[in-house]
């Protein structure tokens, strides 16, 4: 399967940082034209520039708030009324809430799993359905290694990635006969603001297995281009997750827990 996306309009959420940022240049290094979402507009458009001098890129800077509905529905107005076709769609906005589920701040929870789940559902059903009708398109799905197993103090945060991942891999087996493939990537500690924003300090589990963004993003688009289901970045990672197939859940849940204690 081609590696290249010359003359493809790639739109990349959560583009402003952390992944996002390597998404959309490891995309555009493949000849796509970028649309960027994210809520921060500066960081947007120091990107789209830097993807101007660097590639020649087509960039389009679309400021959104994809927690909120008629933002999400805005945006694909907006990318329809100036004859703008989403090829490929990254569904990467998303962020963890760190801590025990009953003490944590419901407020963060609910906007978590709007963006997680709720934001990433609608985009993939606003934008999928037109890629069928074209008979090609390519959705990369950004979960986590936490969507193999239970993980105490990151409840609702791992549930919700389970969720992504499910979801990518039914997608793919749906469209596939259509010319669209869903590709779902599972990354393990990426150095991104993850954790700061999550509100967990880094611990020595963090430290041994931290991938950079970069790494993640090119793993990511190999998988998506390569037509695969879903890929788990970094061979350590890969076989953690696979482990977790040969453990009951309690137990599973347990060591999680211990990996991500401070």
């Amino acid at each position: 399967m081609s590696q290249t996306l010359t003359g493809r309009t790639a739109l990349v959420t959560g583009a402003s940082s952390g992944l996002g940022l390597d998404f959309a240049r490891e995309l555009a290094a493949r000849g796509a034209s970028l649309v960027l979402v994210a809520r921060r507009a500066d960081a947007l458009q120091a990107l789209a520039d830097e993807l101007r001098a660097r590639h020649g890129s087509h960039v389009q800077v679309l400021p959104a708030d994809l927690g909120d509905a008629a933002a999400r529905e805005q945006l694909a107005a907006q990318l329809h009324a100036c004859g703008t076709a989403v090829d490929v769609l990254v569904n990467n906005a998303g962020f963890g809430v760190y801590g025990d589920f009953a003490d944590s701040d419901w407020l963060k929870l609910d906007q978590m799993l709007q963006v997680n789940v709720v934001a990433l559902s609608h985009l993939s059903r606003l934008f999928a359905g037109s890629m069928a009708a074209r008979g090609w398109g390519r959705i990369l799905q950004v979960s986590s290694t936490g969507a193999f197993s239970p993980s105490p103090s990151y409840a609702a945060y791992s549930a919700s990635k389970s969720y992504v991942l499910s979801l990518g891999i039914a997608l793919d087996k749906e469209l596939k006969a259509r010319g669209v493939r869903c590709t779902t990537v599972c990354p393990g500690v990426t150095a991104t603001d993850f954790l700061k924003v999550s509100g967990q300090k880094q611990n020595w589990y963090h430290r041994a297995t931290m991938m950079t963004s970069a790494e993640v993003a090119r793993s990511g688009i190999d998988a998506l281009l390569a037509g695969r289901s879903h890929r788990v970045t970094g061979w350590l990672n890969a076989i953690m997750a696979f482990s977790t197939r040969f453990m009951p859940r309690g137990l599973s849940a347990v060591v999680t827990g211990f990996l991500m204690k401070n």
